[in-house]
């Protein structure tokens, strides 16, 4: 299955050969260079009707639908979409935030399993993948390439990355819109520690240059219930200044701060159409991977 022999701490055999029953579908069509599995926005051959046109000169006469000009007296062409190969763009944000986790592991470490099975997934299927790693800025950035040889690179990077500083985020997703010039699925994984409106203007920038988005946003759930009994120092780990403060005095403020987030949030992806997944380290990250392979299923074709 894997192009190497070599265990990996992020990867697990068994998952992935669960997982390798569940296609990825894009949900916009894509521009690839080979024969594939995803809709095209050009017309080709396929087994997918898409409409009917009007007859001219030097159409392939093989195409007429002699039915239809029984009914019309008239010449129509059958159009078909044309399949096409994926480009999967895989966007992990490594910032200091990214390695806290207070359920056995860490945000980082669970982006890494989950990127680390999309990306085995799209390279059995005959997709190509690419790896950006976030910080302050674009710290690694591996182009999408179908071999599955390329999968060791990927890995690699995957395994050594390391969480630290600040994140640059949004400016990252504006320059990969403009960098990646065929149409992509750009996959995210961040814990979106940055102004709701930031990523509002990424997401719509994304869409603009008709890429499909799709968002892995990894909480702690210890940030989501603030489970705190006593005086405790909270640590900025992006390198901002410490916090003493008494949780019972401040849990009221964070939740309502949290959830105001959290809403804001939700419309902006709403309004940007961007395939959002709210993910809590405690959930077991194959049935949240099978959750988002479903609806890409299920939502296969959407323009």
């Amino acid at each position: 299955m894997l192009p190497e022999r070599r265990a990996r701490s992020f990867l697990d055999p068994l998952v992935l050969s669960r997982l390798s029953g569940f296609p990825l579908f894009a949900r916009r069509p894509m521009q690839g260079n080979v024969s594939g599995r995803h809709p095209s926005p050009h017309r080709g051959s396929s087994v997918e009707f898409a409409e009917y046109r009007k007859y001219v000169a030097g159409d392939d006469l093989r195409r007429l639908d002699w039915r239809a000009f029984g009914r019309s007296d008239r010449y129509y062409i059958k159009e078909f979409e044309a399949d096409t190969n994926l480009r999967c763009c895989l966007v992990v944000d490594t910032s200091g935030s990214m390695e806290f986790g207070s359920a056995g592991v860490s945000k980082l470490e669970y982006a890494r399993r989950i990127a680390g099975a999309i990306g085995n997934l799209a390279i059995q299927q005959g997709d190509a993948v690419g790896l950006s790693c976030v910080a302050k800025g674009l710290v690694r950035n591996i182009p999408p390439r179908r071999n599955p040889a390329h999968l060791k690179t990927l890995f690699d990077v995957l395994e050594h990355i390391k969480p630290q500083g600040d994140t640059q985020l949004a400016d990252v997703l504006h320059e990969l819109a403009e960098t990646i010039r065929q149409r992509a699925l750009i996959v995210i994984l961040s814990d979106l520690f940055i102004d709701p409106e930031l990523l509002r203007g990424c997401f719509q920038h994304l869409r603009f240059r008709k890429h499909d988005v799709a968002v892995f946003h990894l909480l702690d759930p210890r940030e989501l219930s603030f489970t705190f009994h006593r005086p405790m120092r909270f640590l900025d780990m992006e390198g901002g200044p410490a916090l003493f403060a008494e949780p019972n005095e401040i849990a009221d403020r964070y939740h309502k701060a949290l959830g105001t987030y959290l809403d804001q949030l939700h419309q902006i992806v709403l309004e940007s159409a961007v395939d959002y997944h709210r993910v809590s380290l405690d959930e077991d990250y194959e049935q949240v991977l099978i959750r988002f392979l479903v609806g890409r299923t299920r939502s296969k074709g959407v323009r």
